[in-house]
């Protein structure tokens, strides 16, 4: 079952901008938990809503070095109400090897493992998470990739434990959205956050 997302995507267009002009909101959660589908599901809801992709950030060497690259090609820009324009990873070539443009949109979504890390949250209006367990969602990505990934993803595995012991997206999360169903939890995670994005969304 699928959550509708409208309501949702005019929850976050009312919030206030938070990088410039734009609503700056993250996906995170462990890889194989749904990001990527769930991203793409609330970037329609929100008309066409820019999405940066944290894979075309990252590289082998640095699955996680990616946040300059970020501040530079994309939060700076977007900042200054200018279009973004940040390389792109070619994971066979090993390389930068293409260029893709984030317009300064209302809502600007940035999804992947790591996204609402703390180097990030400053400049977020919201951070979803998607609510999968590591074991279950290594399982799903194993069986998407095949096993001729099977050693990247053990290595993957340690780097992202790694990750989230020293700098947990969780806590922080504003909504958990379960990363098998879609259905989005009541209520909100963090108390810090200024109010739960729940609010008037409703749950399936």
């Amino acid at each position: 079952m699928r959550t509708d997302l409208a309501p949702l995507a005019d929850r976050l267009r009312t919030l206030p901008p938070s990088l410039g002009p734009v609503r700056l909101v993250a996906v995170d959660g462990h890889a194989g938990s749904g990001k990527t589908t769930f991203a793409d599901r609330l970037a329609a809801a929100l008309g066409g809503a820019p999405v940066v992709h944290l894979d075309d950030l990252a590289t082998h060497a640095e699955p996680f070095g990616w946040p300059e690259r970020l501040r530079a090609q994309v939060l700076e820009p977007l900042a200054h109400g200018r279009t973004a324009v940040h390389g792109v990873y070619d994971w066979v070539e090993r390389r930068f090897a293409t260029t893709r443009q984030i317009p300064p949109a209302p809502v600007v979504l940035v999804e992947g493992v790591g996204a609402g890390r703390r180097e990030l949250r400053p400049h977020l209006a919201a951070l979803v998470w998607m609510d999968l367990d590591q074991a279950t969602a290594r399982a799903r990505g194993e069986r998407r990739d095949g096993p001729e990934l099977a050693e990247y993803w053990a290595g993957w595995a340690r780097a992202e434990t790694a990750h989230f012991a020293a700098d947990p997206s969780r806590p922080h999360a504003d909504l958990l959205v379960h990363g098998v169903t879609g259905r989005i939890a009541r209520g909100t995670l963090s108390e810090t956050a200024t109010g739960p994005l729940t609010w008037g969304i409703g749950t399936t």
